[in-house]
């Protein structure tokens, strides 16, 4: 089976912070400014021992402080520290409800006249706040006045729950309906790649090039080396000829309000891999297979064996019957004669004489399993080739009306006459 959807038979061959000022002290003020020294006149006048003066002048000092209602000896009046503190805190509020304006405050409507009824795409980067997102819809036309728009995300509680990506929306929105959507998340295909179950490494990497994500599909397969990877990803340890083939799962990716390369497409879809398979009980299905076949398998087995299943199949249950079939052939030393992993090489259709082409992917000429997968194959098929139902089928002719599986070649031979 190609990536062409229409598939032909498949069949075997024979085997900010403020200052204050410090208060002034109590007690003598008639030094001379700009001195530490006492004035001299009033250390001997009159005979008068300075002792007497300091004396005298904390008498005044202290008369003073009654006059004003202190305690003598006590201390210190406190209020101008107060004040000072609750001066720094209402600066402090002021400062943060200043910067939560700013972060997300009405920053006014739009300037220029857009018509109503358009279709626009607009991107809200990831890490954007409510001004930022405000100024995006306005500068798009999608709302008109960002002082109803943060009046909708208040009244629907979607401070924190708006999501970047992608939007189609529509000029002249209903503004609530507008903050719904971006609590909801991007619906817009601007920044997503499909990549579809059974891709090549090459039909992946031509994907990504179409997408309109930014990425050359040349990057992407000067990027795609295992070697690039496998000191972050284990799994890919046991890939063979330095190929990610198989690994790049297929999925929508969406890359929309993030900038895309090469090497953040791969590490999504290798990503994506390894949540997958995360929950697949891989060696207890090795176990199994060793104990009813006789055949080690890895897991980098499990998964071309899945790329086969996943080239050859239409349905769930061709993938079910085509695992047993791939067993039971291997069990019984007989070539897998699969016309998809040629297809592998030839890159589409698959002649009679490409079966007669000796190619470590040609499974009529070489027993066993193909060096690397031939596709990224599903999670269905992953899961069919760890579980391979138990049958005595060797054979199956599989066309687009017609799914037969049989024990014998005889049987085979019966099944193609029948659909000529």
């Amino acid at each position: 089976m190609s990536d062409n959807p229409t598939r032909n038979g498949s069949h075997f061959s024979p085997e900010p912070s403020s200052r204050g000022s410090r208060p002034v002290r109590g007690g003598d003020t008639r030094r001379s400014r700009g001195s530490s020294t006492p004035d001299r006149r009033a250390g001997y006048a009159g005979g008068v021992s300075q002792r007497s003066v300091r004396a005298t002048r904390r008498a005044a000092g202290n008369a003073g402080s009654h006059a004003r209602g202190e305690r003598p000896g006590g201390p210190r009046r406190r209020w101008p520290k107060v004040a000072f503190m609750l001066l720094v805190v209402c600066g402090l509020l002021v400062g943060a409800g200043t910067l939560a304006w700013c972060h997300f405050s009405p920053s006014g409507k739009a300037g220029g006249s857009v018509a109503a009824g358009q279709r626009v795409t607009v991107t809200i980067p990831e890490g954007s706040g409510g001004s930022q997102i405000a100024q995006i819809l306005l500068d798009a036309g999608v709302i008109s006045d960002s002082g109803e728009f943060f009046k909708a995300v208040q009244a629907q509680g979607a401070e924190s729950s708006m999501k970047s990506g992608s939007y189609d929306f529509f000029t002249g929105a209903n503004v609530s309906e507008v903050v719904r959507q971006l609590v909801s998340g991007p619906n817009s295909a601007a920044g997503k790649l499909t990549i579809a179950e059974g891709l090549t490494l090459q039909k992946t990497a031509e994907a990504v090039g179409s997408s309109g994500i930014g990425v050359s599909a040349e990057d992407f397969l000067n990027q795609a080396k295992a070697s690039n990877y496998v000191a972050d990803y284990p799994f890919l340890a046991r890939a063979a000829n330095d190929s990610l083939e198989g690994f790049l799962f297929p999925k929508t990716y969406d890359f929309g309000g993030t900038p895309a390369t090469a090497d953040s497409v791969i590490r999504a879809m290798l990503d994506q891999y390894g949540q997958e398979v995360a929950s697949l009980d891989l060696a207890s299905a090795e176990a199994r297979i060793k104990e009813t076949y006789g055949i080690d398998m890895s897991d980098y087995g499990i998964l071309t064996l899945a790329s086969i299943i996943e080239k050859e199949a239409l349905n769930d249950e061709d993938r079910s019957n085509i695992s047993s079939v791939m067993y039971n052939r291997m069990r019984e030393g007989m070539a897998l004669q699969s016309d998809a992993t040629m297809g592998y090489v030839t890159g589409g259709a698959v002649s009679a004489d490409d079966l007669k082409t000796q190619s470590p992917y040609n499974t009529y000429l070489n027993a066993g399993l193909t060096p690397t997968p031939i596709c990224s194959p599903s999670l269905a098929s992953i899961q069919a080739a760890m579980d391979p139902p138990s049958t005595n089928y060797l054979y199956f002719w599989i066309t687009q009306s017609e799914h037969v599986f049989s024990e014998t070649y005889d049987q085979h031979l019966q099944a193609i006459s029948n659909a000529s």
